[in-house]
């Protein structure tokens, strides 16, 4: 078996858990380390994301993290969080043996993949990288309110004054989108959430949509740019009167799990808009401390 190995490497923890992983896969599995991390495994070969190719890749940090790596290879994603959040993350790092029970049965193929929506989006006829999480359209320079048009299938839907639109998919509904009040998606669906970033007017700000439409935004504010940036990852330039095109993408982010557990991990990170008491049990089970 091949597997691809990365990590953050600016989290002293995720170093440490890849020299694990390492320690773990020896001589079971043919493992090909990242290049954004030369100190791990100077023994073993290292590659670029884009260059690995594995069977499975396993990246270990929070949700930047993993969006970094689905942005740059195609392999199925384990994810292993050692930051902060982790709402993608299948695997934790705080109690003992479960990160080394992870990676003995992804050895021992007990696992499952999920694929999820991902969003395609071009500027000028120029492909950005796919998004998993979102695409945003934001105004430059940061702190003045831009004025964007929203297109449907080539038809002028209306015309917004916000700081920004945030494209989700339902992956990133709990991400940037949710911090701008719009709704939670289940990620098995497949949809397209648009989002208002601090608008001017205060209607509801958030429309679930088709994820067969096709959405063009164009900054109309004149003499003001805005930019376009993929999954918080890489920005993008676009001029006045330029627009952007976001669809969903053909392609998917493949993640693999060893369980059904979505709506247990939002609710150990205190996503869910559900007011409850929690049992020290509960929150032990979904992999948060208890609270103080």
């Amino acid at each position: 078996m091949k597997i691809g190995l990365t990590a953050n490497p600016r989290k002293g923890t995720a170093l440490e858990l890849a020299r694990r992983a390492l320690e773990i896969l020896g001589e079971r599995a043919e493992v090909v380390v990242s290049a954004e991390i030369p100190q791990i495994g100077p023994k073993h070969r290292h590659a670029s994301l884009e260059e690995i190719r594995p069977e499975v890749l396993i990246a270990i940090g929070g949700d930047g993290t993993f969006l970094y790596a689905l942005q740059r290879c195609d392999a199925p994603l384990l994810p292993i969080n050692a930051g902060t959040i982790g709402v993608l993350a299948e695997v934790g790092s705080r109690r003992p043996g479960e990160f080394d029970g992870a990676l003995e049965r992804l050895l021992q193929g007990h696992y499952f993949l999920e694929e999820r929506m991902k969003l395609a989006a071009q500027v000028d006829g120029t492909s950005l990288p796919d998004a998993t999480n979102e695409f945003v359209v934001h105004s430059t320079p940061v702190g003045k309110m831009g004025r964007f048009e929203v297109s449907f299938d080539g038809h002028v839907a209306g015309r917004i004054r916000a700081d920004g639109v945030i494209v989700a998919t339902p992956t990133g509904s709990t991400a940037y989108s949710l911090s701008s009040l719009g709704p939670i998606v289940d990620p098995g669906l497949d949809a397209i959430v648009l989002t208002t970033i601090a608008p001017f007017r205060l209607e509801p700000r958030s429309v679930v949509i088709e994820p067969l439409h096709t959405l063009k935004l164009r900054p109309v504010e004149a003499g003001r740019a805005a930019v376009v940036i993929s999954d918080g990852q890489t920005e993008f330039p676009l001029p006045p009167d330029q627009s952007v095109t976001v669809y969903r993408s053909p392609r998917h982010a493949t993640l693999v799990r060893f369980g059904s557990r979505y709506f247990q991990r939002l609710r150990g990170k205190r996503i869910l808009p559900w007011s409850e008491e929690f049992a020290e049990e509960d929150l032990e089970l979904a992999d948060v401390p208890p609270p103080t």
